[in-house]
């Protein structure tokens, strides 16, 4: 049995959260009952969809590292390699293991330094993020915690926790994730409070020890707060599929709520499906429609 990694929807946030770029012919300035302009709903829907990439991209590489560690966990001597992990890294991160040894619970810290540096997946990170083990991640019943410790994913300052859950049985391998108190900052002060719960399965590659052919059906809700104190509600319209070997969702659909507007996100859109960090946002019974960038 195998766990997940899964980054769909990472993040380059930068500033595009704050300029928005239309796919559509036409810009919406419209203004309804509930005080937006559709321009306004539309840069918040593709700020919430970030919000999730910011924990999601956390979340991969909390998972790749579970993962690895705990396959040196059963074998006959405990050496740690993270090959997979450095991949996706580089060798930029400081990773260590305590207690360093196959016992549990432990934790394991991936440290990027005071000063950060640009990972081998194009994404700068900063800071720390500190995983905690109760067992290894395979086994049902493990649980894995991350917290950060000043961190930072490009320029977006994460702070609050998640929570990785196994509830394998029968051969069927699932999680809960959950983040709970969830923040994101960015240097102009502009942010948001985020909390999810999402129900994992795995779907192919479970028969096999070769994280590569991984693949996973996501399903859950998520809330994204504001500064402003507007709220921002995600559910999945139909279930995210999320391969390992693509770093995003390639399919499946979000709706997206804000106030009394319906928003969806189609990942599967513009490619059907392909690998790719576009995903095609729309509202007004999908007469308008813009194309964001996933970080």
């Amino acid at each position: 049995m195998k766990t997940i990694f899964f980054n769909r929807i990472t993040l380059a946030i930068l500033a595009l959260l704050f300029t928005g770029f239309l796919f559509s012919c036409q810009k919406e300035t419209s203004s309804s009952t509930d005080g937006l302009t559709d321009e306004q709903a539309t840069t918040y829907s593709d700020e919430s969809a970030q919000a999730e990439a910011s924990f999601d991209d956390v979340e991969d590489i909390g998972m790749i590292a579970a993962e690895e560690e705990g396959v040196a966990s059963t074998g006959r001597g405990y050496h740690p390699l993270f090959e997979e992990l450095r991949l996706r890294l580089g060798p930029c991160a400081t990773i260590t293991v305590t207690p360093n040894d196959s016992t549990y619970p432990k934790t394991i810290t991936i440290d990027f330094g005071p000063v950060g540096c640009l990972c081998a997946d194009g994404k700068y990170r900063r800071g720390a993020i500190v995983i905690h083990l109760t067992a290894p991640i395979r086994r049902p019943g493990a649980v894995m915690t991350i917290t950060f410790v000043d961190f930072y994913l490009n320029r977006a300052h994460i702070e609050g926790t998640k929570i990785v859950s196994n509830l394998s049985e029968g051969g069927n391998i699932k999680f809960t994730v959950q983040v709970v108190d969830g923040k994101v900052t960015f240097p102009n002060g502009r942010g948001w409070q985020y909390d999810a719960l999402k129900f994992v399965a795995q779907i192919e590659g479970g028969a096999t020890r070769i994280v590569r052919d991984d693949v996973y059906k996501i399903e859950g809700r998520s809330k994204t707060v504001f500064n402003s104190g507007l709220t921002v509600n995600l559910n999945t319209e139909s279930p995210l599929i999320k391969k390992v070997v693509c770093p995003w969702i390639s399919n499946g659909t979000l709706k997206i709520k804000i106030n009394s507007r319906v928003l969806f996100l189609d990942y599967g859109a513009p490619n059907n499906g392909e690998c790719d960090n576009k995903a095609l946002l729309s509202w007004n019974n999908g007469n308008n429609h813009r194309l964001i960038t996933l970080p």
